[in-house]
Parts: structure tokens; C-alpha cells; sequence
């Protein structure tokens, strides 16, 4: 839609406001209503954003051990530039015009806490070597009969899953609660969010979509606003819906496996496919599946955020736990599917789907470029069988504090990413260590209490 249009539809809304939002370092959208009148005088300049929304945590709670802001700077606001072109209706908020932000310095220029510029920035490398990268990404998530009064009420215990047992892919399953399925299918298409498929997997209450795939920021655009527009859609039905990546440690964990292939600076030829290799992989393909391997334990804070992400990391739960790649095997972290020129394309499952989609984008294409770059080898042969047996390459870091230590003395996160970013997102996750480390919890509580 042109500019013009976009301008014109705003102008006529009855509302007489748009909303806006920025995502924060967990990829939790941080927004507010302005006035048409307002949008109108700061389209073409900036607007003040409180900056305390990239110098607190998930839970509104001020880091203490970051730079870009804090106490001692006094909390100004940031300069947001809105972003045309992700204009958006909400049509669950009578066709609400939406707009996406990002955070940029004084002269313009994108700074580095905002984890969409850094999308950006990467995507800016990536077309500069020749590669026009398509991405998109699919969710895992669990839904309940339940309100956020309610589950607070509870304790955060026994959440009541909109449906029981473990019935995946089912064609019952999704009439039980077809109302709230067809709302988030339609729903989610009007608001520029198309899905392949959408069908429920195994565990009660648990769905999974696969977003179509889309240029690589676009895809970012897609797979963020899909977790929100999900919790939205949600209310609407007395649901409420999590991506934790494990919320039970009996049923399976939540993934948010990105698909990702590099096409030529026209986006007219798949470059991951090569028809006279055995498994279809071009050299390309290679060096990028080699960037991965190396890269990922340097930057697995990324694509594993929180406390929870280790949860779902450990054997025999559909989650890998060991560098290795295969083509077509669940169990292994870097799935080759490069059965067609048209399809060719990685699947990277260990990302889970509590992660911010701008960093684990970022994370998979820096990574893939890097390998491309250092023209690494795939030397590592391809895991036969059970992935969770092969550690021949290594394994991933066992929870979030060792994860981000590497992140934190890591040269090669730092040449991806640069300094900046990598010291304040490495302090942001010691931060969420810290406070996972003090929490007392029911799993103490049981141990513990009588016996000690």
C-alpha cells in the first residue's frame, strides 16, 4: 500500500488514534495510543519513548548493571522513528491502525539496545555479500481456560489446559475449541500474519503455527507480532496462552524452529540448493550449516534466553542438546531440508519460542554469514540416527549463566554483533540469572523442607 494510502486510511479511522510499538530485549512489545494529531506532526521526525523499556526486565523491575541506561542517567526519552512500512489494522480493535517503532540516536542513526536494528543491521551485511535472505519461523505454544486474575489466584498452579491428553495433529481436538482456532487463523491473516497450517501437537491444550515465509524483517515483524496478536486473540476467549519453552517438565517443551535459505541479490534463485550434490546442498548451504555449528555456543543466549530455555534444552524432548546437523532428523540442532530448488532451506530447532524473534533472526543469519565469510568447512559428517548420542562436535551450554558467560567473553559474538550490543544483552541475561538464582522454589520447597 502506498504511503498516501496508508495516510489517508488514518485520517478517515473514526478512532482518532494509532497505536504504536517498540520490542524490547525479550521481544515484548512496548507500545501506547497516540492522536492522529500527534502521529501526523512526528511522522516525519521522532517522538520521545521512555528508554527505562530497554533498562528493565520482563517484569518492569530496573537492571542495575547496564550502561545505556539506568539510575545514573535519569531515565530520559529515547527518539522512536515509526516505521511506514509495517503499518498494519488490528481487527480485533475495530481495524485500530498499528505501527512498529525502533529506537534511533539524535542524528538518526539506529542504536544498538534496539534488538530490531539489529535485525537490521545484519540484514544490511548479508545483501552487501551478494544474499537476499528469506526466513520464518513456527511456535509451539500451550493454551488454558484461564484469565490472568485467575491464574494469579492459583499461584501459578495447576493452570486447567483448554483441552485434556496428548492428541497431536488432531482433526477432534480442533472443534473442541474451533471458535478460538478459526479466530486465530483469520484473525491472524487480516492482520498480515499469514500461516501455512495451524493444528493443535501433543500435550493438552498445545498448539503450533507455521508462519509463511516472508523477507528476513518482515518474517521478524510476523513472528513477533504473532505471539502478541495470539495472547490478544486469547482474552477475546477466557484463553490464556504461553510461550514459555517449558511450563511442565512432564510434557513436551515449545519450539520456535526458524527456517532460513539465502537466495541471489534478485531473490529469483535458491542458493542453499545445488542438484548434483548428494543432499542437494550447495557450498553455500555448507559454509553457512559450518557458521551455525561453530557459532552457536558463542551466541546461545540468543536463541535461548531465559531461565526456562534449558528446560526445554535436554534429551529425548524433541529440543537438541548436541552441535550436530542431519538432513530430516528431529533430533539433531540443525535440520536439512533441501529437497527442492524451492523449498531448500535449514530449520535451526534449537530455538524455542520464548525467545525475541529479532535476536534469534539475527542470531541464525550473523552466524550462517559468518561461516559463508571464513569459507569454514562442513567437516562434521551428518548425525545418523539419534542426534542426542552424537557428541562428536560438542555440546550446548547447560543453562543460561553458563550460556552467557561464553556470550560475554566471546570475539566472535562481539565481531558479529559488536561490543556494544553484546555488553548490554549479556548483562540483561546475568540480571535474569540473578534473579532466577535467589528465587526459593517449589521444587526446594519439596525437597528440602522435611528431610533436611
Amino acid at each position: 500500500m502506498a504511503l498516501s494510502e496508508i495516510l489517508n486510511e488514518i485520517r478517515q479511522h473514526p478512532s482518532g488514534r494509532v497505536k504504536l510499538a517498540v520490542a524490547d530485549m525479550d521481544g515484548i512489545l512496548r507500545g501506547k495510543y497516540i492522536s492522529t494529531d500527534k502521529f501526523f506532526s512526528v511522522l516525519e521526525s521522532r517522538m520521545g519513548f521512555c528508554d527505562v523499556t530497554f533498562g528493565w526486565d520482563m517484569a518492569d523491575v530496573a537492571y542495575d548493571n547496564v550502561q545505556f541506561t539506568g539510575w545514573h542517567t535519569g531515565y530520559p526519552d529515547a527518539p522512536v522513528k515509526i516505521d511506514t512500512d509495517t503499518y498494519r489494522k488490528i481487527p480485533w480493535e475495530n481495524n485500530q491502525p498499528f505501527f512498529l517503532a525502533d529506537l534511533v540516536a539524535e542524528n538518526n542513526q539506529p542504536l544498538y539496545v534496539c534488538p530490531r536494528n539489529l535485525l537490521k543491521t545484519v540484514l544490511q551485511q548479508c545483501l552487501a555479500d551478494g544474499f537476499f535472505p528469506f526466513f520464518a519461523q513456527e511456535f509451539e505454544w500451550f493454551n488454558f481456560a484461564e484469565t490472568p486474575q485467575t491464574l494469579e489466584e492459583k499461584g501459578f498452579r495447576n493452570p486447567a489446559p483448554i483441552t485434556p491428553g496428548m492428541f497431536g495433529y488432531s482433526i477432534l481436538r480442533s472443534t473442541l475449541r474451533n471458535d478460538f482456532m478459526s479466530h486465530l487463523f483469520d484473525g491472524l491473516q487480516q492482520f498480515n500474519i499469514p500461516l501455512e497450517g495451524l493444528h493443535t501437537e501433543t500435550g493438552p491444550g498445545v498448539y503450533e503455527a507455521a508462519i509463511t515465509y516472508s523477507a528476513i524483517l518482515e518474517a521478524a515483524d510476523r513472528a513477533t507480532l504473532f505471539k502478541t496478536a495470539v495472547k490478544e486473540i486469547a482474552y477475546q476467549h477466557g484463553i490464556m496462552s504461553t510461550f514459555m519453552a517449558k511450563w511442565n517438565e512432564t510434557l513436551p517443551g515449545c519450539s520456535g524452529h526458524v527456517h532460513q535459505s539465502l537466495w541471489d541479490a534478485d531473490a529469483k534463485t535458491n542458493l542453499f540448493y545445488d542438484s548434483s550434490d548428494p543432499l542437494h546442498m550447495s557450498q553455500i548451504m555448507k559454509h553457512y550449516v559450518a557458521g551455525q555449528l561453530y557459532c552457536l555456543p558463542h551466541i546461545l543466549p540468543m536463541v535461548a534466553p531465559t531461565v526456562n530455555s534449558y528446560k526445554r534444552l535436554v534429551e529425548g524432548a524433541w529440543a537438541p542438546t548436541t552441535l550436530t546437523w542431519a538432513p530430516d532428523n528431529r533430533t539433531v540442532a540443525l535440520r536439512i531440508l533441501s529437497g527442492s530448488k524451492k523449498a531448500a532451506r535449514l530449520e535451526t530447532r534449537v530455538v524455542g519460542s520464548d525467545v525475541n524473534p529479532y535476536l534469534a533472526m539475527a542470531a541464525c543469519l550473523a552466524s550462517g554469514l559468518y561461516g559463508i565469510r571464513h569459507q569454514l568447512p562442513l567437516l562434521q559428517p551428518a548425525t545418523v540416527g539419534n542426534g542426542y548420542r552424537d557428541i562428536s562436535n560438542g555440546t550446548l551450554p547447560q543453562n543460561l549463566y553458563e550460556a552467557t558467560l561464553q556470550m560475554q567473553n566471546s570475539e566472535v559474538a562481539k565481531e558479529l554483533f559488536g561490543a556494544g550490543f553484546v555488553q548490554h544483552f549479556t548483562q540483561t541475561r546475568l540480571w535474569e540469572w540473578r534473579q532466577f538464582a535467589k528465587a526459593v522454589t517449589d521444587w526446594e520447597m519439596k525437597r528440602y523442607f522435611e528431610i533436611i
